[in-house]
């Protein structure tokens, strides 16, 4: 079996988790016979292909699918997404603004036919422009290798597009994977409308839907209106080559809880700087670490100096790789306290290195670990009484951190893409 695979990031540049589980999700599928074709906007080269084949979607010229950008925009009913809206006009005057929007569109794509378009590959303020090219540059590989795969595979709203695309133009099934919504990233006046539309566009022409959570699953029914039968829960995993060691050297003898993630709204950094707050009030030995970075840095930066903790309260910025291995060394408790988390990786890799991990109900992680301490993540004294329980009591946070560690290692990407590849048999067979 033989998949073209959509994404936007793989390590060892990456942004946050989706381009890690993408890179498990390609290992996983070789180990169980299935062969990928991974397309990403912009490949650095240095990307392990050992498990996958990576296309670089910036070395693709877009001029062999269609005669016209005309004929494009018709055969894949592909709109280009533009970032004003004309939300006051009579229908008349719609009509004309339409008509010159698409006009003007077909002339911004008729410079790009037949050229490559550099796509930076990151999350900036061109981002819909990106995803909306990245969709052409997808239908001209598709039709380039359409007798190299047998089924498409979507990963988030920035690739759906893309697959729609690739759909279209070979006429080859579609499985869309949602590892977030629009829902998770903001409450309900926060999202934002032209997102949402890709990612309902995207689960309605999908032949299946593959969600990282139960969570998620219901999410995508009930506020997205796809219907029950085509969508399917696949949990993340991560795989282990035994213990995580790193040797590090404390500066200080307190105890260290961390958060580590996106300092945006959808983690709840705010929770757990108030419970931070909470438990500085009971004992003095420990300091608090916030890893990452995100909009809601600074407005975090005041709220730890308006309840007067600074002085036990540490901002890392982004960390990476080995920067990522070496604070969990540090750490002897971390946090997940997300108010809506599809699944949530990090707490895995935190409790692969023995860090015993305390984690929102809110996640999709909560549906398969057992050995996490689970809160509600608006209950912040839950919290700050769960993270004193493993500073001050070792027995308990030994046994978390042991049976914690057995736990996720049983969570590999071998099985959880066993169940992906009975998805793809089962949309294959449907055809």
């Amino acid at each position: 079996m033989r998949v073209l695979m959509f994404g936007w990031e793989f390590p060892p540049h990456i942004a946050g988790g989706l381009g890690t589980a993408c890179e498990g999700i390609v290992k996983g599928l070789a180990h169980n016979g299935v062969e990928t074709l991974f397309v990403m906007p912009s490949a650095s080269g240095d990307e392990d292909q050992s498990a996958t084949t990576i296309i670089n979607a910036s070395d693709v010229a877009v001029d062999t699918f269609t005669h016209t950008v005309d004929e494009f925009l018709d055969r894949v009913k592909f709109v280009h997404i533009g970032s004003n809206l004309i939300p006051y006009a009579d229908p008349e005057e719609f009509s004309r603004l339409v008509e010159e929007e698409r006009s003007r569109q077909v002339e911004d794509f008729r410079v790009q036919y037949g050229q490559k378009y550099k796509f930076s590959g990151k999350y900036g303020a061109n981002l819909l422009e990106e995803v909306a090219r990245y969709a052409m540059v997808a239908g001209t590989i598709a039709m380039q290798r359409r007798d190299e795969f047998d089924i498409i595979h979507a990963h988030d709203w920035l690739t759906y597009l893309a697959g729609i695309a690739a759909k279209e133009l070979t006429g080859k099934p579609l499985v869309v994977h949602v590892h977030a919504t629009s829902f998770d990233r903001g409450t309900d006046d926060m999202v934002d409308s032209r997102v949402y539309a890709i990612e309902k566009r995207g689960m309605e022409a999908a032949d299946r839907v593959v969600t990282v959570s139960d969570l998620t699953r219901r999410i995508v029914i009930n506020r997205y209106g796809i219907d029950p039968a085509k969508v399917v829960t696949v949990h993340n995993a991560v795989d282990f080559s035994g213990r995580s060691t790193v040797e590090v050297e404390r500066g200080v003898k307190d105890k260290v809880v961390t958060f580590l993630g996106r300092i945006t709204f959808q983690k709840g950094p705010e929770y757990f700087i108030e419970a931070a707050a909470k438990v500085l009030k009971r004992t003095k030995g420990v300091r608090f670490v916030m890893a990452g970075s995100g909009d809601m840095m600074n407005r975090c930066i005041r709220q730890v100096a308006r309840l007067g903790i600074s002085d036990r309260f540490h901002f890392t910025g982004f960390l990476r790789g080995a920067e990522v291995q070496h604070i969990f060394a540090l750490s002897d408790v971390y946090i997940m306290p997300s108010v809506s988390e599809p699944f949530g990786i990090s707490p895995l890799e935190a409790m692969r290195t023995g860090v015993p991990s305390i984690i929102s109900h809110q996640s999709g992680a909560a549906e398969v670990l057992r050995y996490a301490l689970k809160v509600d993540f608006w209950d912040v004294d839950a919290m700050a009484d769960d993270i004193y329980a493993l500073l001050k009591y070792p027995a308990l946070s030994r046994f978390a951190a042991a049976q914690g560690y057995d736990e996720v290692n049983a969570l590999k990407w071998n099985g959880a893409t066993a169940k992906l590849k009975e998805v793809y048999e089962s949309v294959l067979n449907q055809e």
